[in-house]
C-alpha cells in the first residue's frame, strides 16, 4: 500500500497575504480522499523525531539555536516565516514523515510525503521557507542504519536544490542532482554533483528530452541503493516563482518517467513535494496530486 506522511500541523498559519501558498497542504489530501486516490489507510501520522538523524546532518549550534528560538534576525529573515515555537516543531514532524517514509519506501517500493523537500536548508542555517532538510536527513538515516549505501538524489523543484548540495558537498555516497531554471533563486547557486540549469521558458519537450537522456546514465553512474525524488510542481509556466514554461501534462509526463523508470530498475524512491506558487490554489492541489495519482497507478 501507497503510504502518504501527513499531520494537521503541515498548514501552519501564516501572516495575511504570505506569498507561501500553506493552504495546499490542507487541500491536497482531501482532494485525494475526495476522488478516490486515496483512502484514509494511505496516510500515516509522523512525528517529532529524535535529535540524533537531524543532527546527524545539521550543525549541532545551528539546531539547538532553532529549538530555542534563538536564531539571530538577519538569518531567521532569511527562512521567509515568523519563527515560532510551532513552526519549528512542524519542520521536525515533516522531517519524521521522510524518515518514516524511508522505510515504507523500502518495503513497498514508494513513500510520499505531503510536504517536505526543503531543499534550501544548509547545515548551519535555513533559508527560503526551509529549516531542516528532510531529504537529507532521510538519506543519511538509511546510511547511519546500514539500509543503503549509495544514494541518488533528484531534485526537479524549479530552484536548485543548494542546501542538498553543500550538505553531500564532500560525500561521494550521496550522489546530488539538481535540474532547474536558470535564472530562478538561488542567485548564487552551489554544486551539486550534476547541475543542469534551464533556460527561461523552456517548454515540455525540451524538458523532457533532457530529462529522459540525462537519468538513465544517472542511474548506470550512480547505482543506487535509493532514490530521493524532489518533485516541485513551480515548474509550471503559471507559477510566480518560477521561470520555466512547463504545462500540467508535462509536469504530470516528468513525474511519470521518473516514477515508472524508478519502479521498473526496482530502486525504492521517497517523494516529498516541493514548492509550487501558482496563483491559482487549484492548479497547485491538481499539479501535485497528480503525483499521488501516477504512483497509485504504478505501483498498484
Amino acid at each position: 500500500m501507497l503510504k502518504i506522511a501527513f499531520h494537521p500541523i503541515y498548514k501552519h498559519p501564516l501572516p495575511e497575504k504570505h506569498r507561501f501558498p500553506m493552504i495546499k497542504y490542507e487541500l491536497l489530501p482531501q482532494q485525494l480522499l475526495h476522488e478516490g486516490t486515496c483512502v484514509e489507510d494511505n496516510f500515516f501520522q509522523p512525528e517529532i523525531p529524535s535529535d540524533d538523524p537531524i543532527l546527524a546532518v545539521h550543525d549541532s549550534e545551528y539546531y539547538k539555536a532553532l529549538v530555542n528560538l534563538d536564531i539571530k534576525p538577519s538569518l531567521a529573515r532569511k527562512i521567509g516565516f515568523p519563527l515560532s515555537n510551532e513552526l519549528v516543531q512542524r519542520e521536525r514532524i515533516i522531517a519524521d514523515g521522510t524518515i518514516k517514509g524511508c522505510g515504507f519506501a523500502l518495503k513497498h517500493g514508494i513513500a510520499m510525503n505531503i510536504a517536505g523537500g526543503t531543499h534550501h536548508a544548509y547545515s548551519n542555517r535555513g533559508e527560503a521557507f526551509c529549516m531542516l532538510n528532510d531529504q537529507a536527513i532521510g538519506a543519511r538515516y538509511l546510511q547511519n542504519k546500514g539500509l543503503a549505501k549509495r544514494i541518488l538524489i533528484v531534485d526537479l523543484d524549479v530552484h536548485q536544490g543548494n542546501g542538498t548540495a553543500e550538505i553531500f558537498q564532500n560525500d561521494d555516497s550521496v550522489f546530488t542532482f539538481s535540474m532547474h531554471g536558470k535564472g530562478n533563486y538561488p542567485f548564487k547557486k552551489e554544486t551539486s554533483d550534476l547541475d543542469i540549469p534551464l533556460e527561461k521558458g523552456t517548454t515540455d519537450q525540451e524538458y523532457l528530452s533532457i530529462l529522459k537522456n540525462t537519468f538513465p546514465k544517472l542511474l548506470e553512474k550512480v547505482q543506487p541503493n535509493f532514490i530521493f525524488y524532489l518533485c516541485g510542481v513551480d515548474v509550471l509556466a503559471s507559477d510566480k516563482l518560477g521561470t520555466l514554461g512547463m504545462t500540467l501534462d508535462g509536469c504530470m509526463e516528468r513525474d511519470r518517467y521518473v516514477l515508472k523508470t524508478c519502479h521498473k530498475v526496482k530502486i525504492p524512491v521517497q517523494c516529498s513535494m516541493g514548492g509550487g506558487y501558482s496563483p491559482d490554489i487549484k492548479t497547485i492541489v491538481e499539479a501535485h496530486a497528480n503525483t499521488f495519482r501516477l504512483a497509485q497507478d504504478i505501483y498498484a
